[in-house]
């Protein structure tokens, strides 16, 4: 349980939540389970977002219950000295009225008892959809045993409504504590980037064996020492040819001189994530087709960090990003106009594909891929078609996020090139992100991800150092 944030915050969460959900609904929401990872091990246990957004609570084995009235009911694990000495301390329901301010606690040995009693005469349940494998047919389960009292006067729910989309709304919003925590987190992550480059460089420079495992232990080390809990998510770091696949995660193979290190690595810090992807070269020098490709690939941060703000749309950093590398793999001799036309011939063909397939960023939060709809709602009903000139797939357009401020998004273009016919050999094996966090405001955005250097310059003389 996070002890640092006021019960209030979440009680207010909570309220918020209730207000939304008609007042005779219900909603129901679980945290995750423990996960095992080989016989008597398992995974490093992590709570389930939705649940610690309305509790602050950590603790597995745990439910919330929350009605149109406002009431709030936790289910959590009884206090039991025994397993405490084994598992580590338990709140248990008699302390967790108070510690976390709901109307009601039990304990989770009583959920299937107090279920049906708690759904009896609602109107409506809901609950997040296709998140917890099995939770629908738990539900179910309950309900049958409300339909079973309805000869004695008893009301079952007759709707089910997914949870997910008034939460998915709120999370979207981050308030002032959410954004301090991500800040936090940010400089955390930052500092673990510069600290890994400059390891990088010296133990070259002493001609140590470097491997990409090496710059993982840094990351994971600076991440613990500036009080992150954990990995945001599964640390990226790819030498040489490995930056060009988009997924890689740290293995065995070397560092080596002359060549590129791709990282794209985040902390989570009281449950929330930072996500920043550097590319430097591995001895602290670029090369010139390198520098040539990095150079355009911030010049497209750039667009798109301008096209960051309130009341424009989310997809507008993205097609700011398109416009530059498109014009710029023209200008390197990545892309030929001969064959692939203007700048705008090679948007609207996305000739660009074969360099850049990815997205220019994506929501941030509690979530590295954070909830919230990338539509915006009000616009749902605007669809238009078009044919994508690469799969000859019909795609159904509608108007993208209008960003407002509180919204946090990441801003990342990237260039990735591979062997192949037509690709001047000089850039072959390239692979470089650029990425950075933006927190939407309203003249422009916040980027609180740069105290880890982004300029090829200033990379170069963090490495030197």
């Amino acid at each position: 349980m996070n002890t640092t944030v006021p019960t209030s915050l979440y009680a207010q969460r909570r309220a918020r939540l209730a207000a939304q959900l008609g007042s005779n609904g219900i909603a129901l929401i679980p945290t995750a389970p423990e996960r095992q990872r080989n016989r008597d091990s398992d995974f490093l246990y992590r709570h389930d977002s939705y649940f610690y957004y309305l509790t602050g609570f950590t603790e597995p084995n745990a439910w919330l219950v929350v009605t149109g009235d406002g009431t709030s009911t936790l289910f959590c694990q009884p206090k039991d000295l025994e397993r405490e000495i084994w598992d580590g301390y338990r709140l248990g329901p008699e302390a967790a009225v108070g510690a976390l301010a709901v109307n009601a606690a039990y304990p989770i040995t009583q959920l299937d008892q107090q279920l049906p009693k708690l759904l009896e005469n609602r109107d409506t349940v809901w609950f997040p959809f296709a998140i917890h494998p099995g939770l629908e047919q738990r539900v179910a389960g309950w309900l049958n045993q409300v339909r079973a009292r309805v000869r004695y006067g008893a009301l079952c729910p007759e709707q089910q409504r997914d949870l997910c989309a008034p939460l998915d709304e709120m999370r979207l919003f981050k308030d002032v504590h959410e954004q301090d925590v991500m800040r936090r987190a940010a400089t955390i992550s930052a500092h673990a980037h510069a600290r890994t480059m400059k390891t990088c460089a010296r133990m070259l420079r002493e001609g140590k064996d470097v491997r990409e495992y090496h710059l993982d232990a840094e990351l994971m080390h600076a991440f613990r020492m500036g009080g992150s809990q954990y990995p945001a998510y599964s640390s990226i770091v790819a030498a040489g040819a490995n930056a060009c696949v988009l997924h890689y995660r740290a293995d065995v193979a070397p560092v080596r001189a002359g060549e590129l290190v791709l990282i794209d690595a985040g902390c989570e810090l009281d449950g929330y994530a930072s996500d920043i992807t550097r590319t430097f070269p591995a001895d602290g020098r670029f090369s010139g087709p390198q520098r040539d490709l990095y150079d355009l690939v911030l010049a497209s941060q750039e667009a798109a960090v301008a096209a960051t703000r309130a009341g424009a749309r989310f997809n507008d950093p993205h097609d700011a990003t398109v416009k530059v590398l498109a014009q710029g793999l023209l200008d390197v001799g990545l892309l030929d106009a001969d064959k692939v036309g203007s700048v705008e011939d090679v948007i609207e063909k996305r000739a660009y594909f074969q360099f850049y397939m990815h997205r220019t960023g994506h929501w941030l939060g509690m979530d590295v891929h954070d909830c919230g709809s990338y539509v915006e709602p009000s616009e749902v009903g605007a669809v238009s078609e078009r044919n994508d000139p690469l799969s000859g797939e019909v795609i159904k357009n509608r108007p993208s996020r209008i960003l407002r401020p509180g919204m946090v998004l990441t801003i990342e273009p990237g260039l990735y090139v591979r062997p192949a016919e037509g690709v001047p050999e000089r850039f072959h094996h390239i692979g470089i992100r650029i990425e950075d966090d933006a927190i939407v405001t309203a003249g422009g955005c916040d980027l609180i991800t740069r105290d880890v250097p982004v300029k090829a310059s200033e990379i170069e003389s963090l490495m030197r150092a």
